[in-house]
This record gives C-alpha cells, sequence and structure tokens, in this order.
C-alpha cells in the first residue's frame, strides 16, 4: 500500500516548469525529481505547505493513496 505523488500533473496543469518550482519553493531540482519520481518515502509539511502555496492547490492534489501502489526502494526524506 503507498502514497502515488502527482507533480507532474499538476506542474503540467499549472505550466510549470521542475526547475522553476524548484527555484519558488527552495529546494533542489533533485530532491524535487526524487519527490516527483515517487522515490521519497516523506515529506515534510513545510516542503509539502510550500509546494502547495506556489502551485495554488491542496496536499489533496500533490498526493493520492493507491491500495496496490508500492514505494519505490531507497527512498528519502526531505
Amino acid at each position: 500500500m503507498g502514497v502515488r505523488i502527482l507533480l507532474d500533473k499538476v506542474l503540467f496543469e499549472k505550466r510549470m516548469s521542475l526547475a522553476e518550482l524548484a527555484d519558488r519553493v527552495g529546494i533542489t531540482q533533485a530532491n524535487l525529481t526524487l519527490l516527483k519520481a515517487g522515490k521519497a518515502r516523506a515529506i515534510r509539511f513545510s516542503t509539502l505547505a510550500a509546494l502547495c502555496r506556489e502551485l495554488d492547490c491542496q496536499p489533496g492534489d500533490l498526493l493520492q493513496y493507491e491500495p496496490g501502489y508500492v514505494e519505490a526502494p531507497d527512498d528519502e526524506a526531505f
């Protein structure tokens, strides 16, 4: 069981690049890439709040629970 990250979808809808979002949020593009790829096991509430602020969305727009989804190994929290 796991949570799928929908960052690609929201970025596409907002017509924003990953690099632009990284600059606005203040985290590295590499860390956002890990998050986008579903390789993160955790995310800080402050990071989630910053993403929602810059993307003008709710946490539920970025995260989706899927019973059969398995997280990728080698996860990092940021």
